[in-house]
């Protein structure tokens, strides 16, 4: 039986979370839900001077947001710095790591001449096969003793098999002078403890594959399935940057686009499942699978993400969507919705869902509900109620009174309304619409009233009559 499925998303927080970084989060979770595994969340927050509180939070409140639950505690990996040099320790105990007393100035003098006569950079110390006895008594990096012949060849689920000559690998430093280790040793080692199997990331960091998996057999580890994805590009083929637009998966909150929609507009960056493009998260993670990833980067395309958004608003849960749009609100800082707008939203949610792409979208069909008496009519709404307008939603009134309260009745009224006064309802549509909601595009009347109810409407018109 194959060990349970364990990925990880491992952040710098250095700042929000990058829409590339929230997709490898994605991409990871979806392989490990889809399995029955586990999906680890690490903070990579070794870099002091640029690791911020503010940034770790920004990551949460984005994977929060697009619901990218995590199993167990979030990881520091700088909580764990004395264990990631504890396994250097054992590798220099071992043999397999040594003391280099190579000053900084020694290795940019060996590297110029080296550039002046044409040969490699690549820096070999004199310390490797020294003896312990003529280690002077000086400030020391540890470097671990790479491979100097022959292939290492990382078997990649994405990039295929890839292979790197170990004459181009150097004896990297596991630990700095100062006894702290390095980034690439704390990867290894987290990801080593933390039991985690398959490794999905950007494509940037292929070539730390090579490097990292020399610690992984110095010390006898078992080598995670490497996956390495292709960066997003903008429309213009270049690397995704500022320039395309907004960045940070919270800022995409913000701008009203449901999370689910941009679920799904994300596995489809980089990953297919035939021609399937709108899919749900319970079918993402039956389908989602390695194998379905191009190697080439992806363009983001916000007609597409709108589109998959739309079709997402459209079949969601009436209830979970006005929880989403309240979030949206705060998120956009805007003010919140009375608990009366919150309900009103809620029973026009039938009417408002088709066709709206994001929750501003939404909101401005929603005016009707979201508004309150009295009615100011924007400048084009106004220009149907001029008074021949206001003198037939005055007679219009009573005939509404008596009403059943339901579509099929109030049909019949205005249909017979309209024949009494030799017109077509779609004359009576313009003005009734300034008058529920002030404003020239709007859902259905019949919605409208139906969602207003009996009372309010009739104020309205009554309002407007006057």
């Amino acid at each position: 039986m194959s060990a349970p499925v364990v990925t990880r998303f491992a952040p710098s927080p250095t700042g929000f979370l990058h829409i590339g970084g929230a997709r490898t989060a994605l991409f990871n979770w979806l392989y490990a839900r889809g399995r029955g595994g586990k999906f680890l969340l690490r903070i990579e927050d070794t870099d002091r001077a640029r690791s911020t509180p503010e940034a770790t939070a920004a990551i949460l409140q984005g994977m929060a947001w697009l619901g990218l639950d995590h199993d167990g505690d979030v990881i520091s990996q700088f909580d764990g710095a004395a264990r990631h040099a504890e396994v250097a320790h054992e590798l220099l105990a071992a043999g397999r790591a040594y003391k280099c007393f190579a000053t900084q100035e020694e290795i940019e003098s060996f590297r110029e001449a080296a550039r002046a006569e044409g040969r490699s950079t690549l820096f070999r110390s004199p310390w490797r096969d020294a003896d312990p006895a003529t280690h002077p008594d000086a400030p020391y990096v540890v470097r671990i003793k790479a491979p100097q012949d022959g292939h290492t060849v990382i078997r990649d689920q994405v990039q295929g098999d890839v292979k790197i000559g170990n004459d181009q690998l150097d004896d990297m430093v596991l630990l700095r002078s100062d006894g702290t280790p390095v980034y690439m040793l704390a990867v290894v080692v987290d990801d080593h403890d933390m039991g985690v199997t398959h490794v999905i990331r950007g494509d940037d960091h292929l070539n730390n594959a090579a490097r990292q998996m020399m610690i992984y057999e110095a010390m006898g580890w078992q080598v995670p399935v490497w996956a390495h994805i292709p960066l997003i590009h903008g429309p213009d083929g270049k690397k995704l940057s500022k320039r395309h637009g907004a960045l940070g998966a919270q800022e995409y909150q913000a701008m009203g686009y449901p999370a689910a929609g941009m679920r799904n507009y994300l596995a489809r960056l980089g990953w297919s499942h035939g021609d399937d493009e709108f899919f749900t998260d319970d079918q993402a993670k039956d389908w989602f699978d390695l194998d379905g990833i191009g190697r080439s980067p992806a363009r983001f395309d916000l007609k597409k993400l709108e589109n998959l958004c739309g079709q997402h608003i459209a079949i969601a849960d009436d209830a979970a969507l006005r929880r989403e749009i309240v979030e949206y609100r705060a998120a956009a800082s805007l003010d919140p919705l009375t608990l009366g707008q919150e309900e009103g939203l809620e029973r026009a949610m039938y009417c408002l869902k088709d066709r709206a792409k994001t929750f501003p979208e939404l909101l401005e069909k929603a005016y009707f509900v979201l508004t309150s008496r009295p009615i100011e009519p924007d400048a084009k709404a106004a220009k149907a109620l001029d008074s021949v307008s206001r003198g037939i939603l005055a007679e219009l009134t009573p005939h509404l009174q008596n009403a059943n309260w339901s579509r099929h009745d109030l049909e019949d009224v205005l249909n017979a309304f309209a024949e009494a006064h030799e017109t077509k309802f779609g004359k009576l549509a313009a003005p009734l619409r300034a008058a529920l909601a002030g404003r020239a595009v709007t859902p259905s009347v019949f919605d409208m009233m139906l969602v207003l109810g009996r009372d309010e409407t009739l104020a309205r018109l009554t309002d407007a009559a006057g």
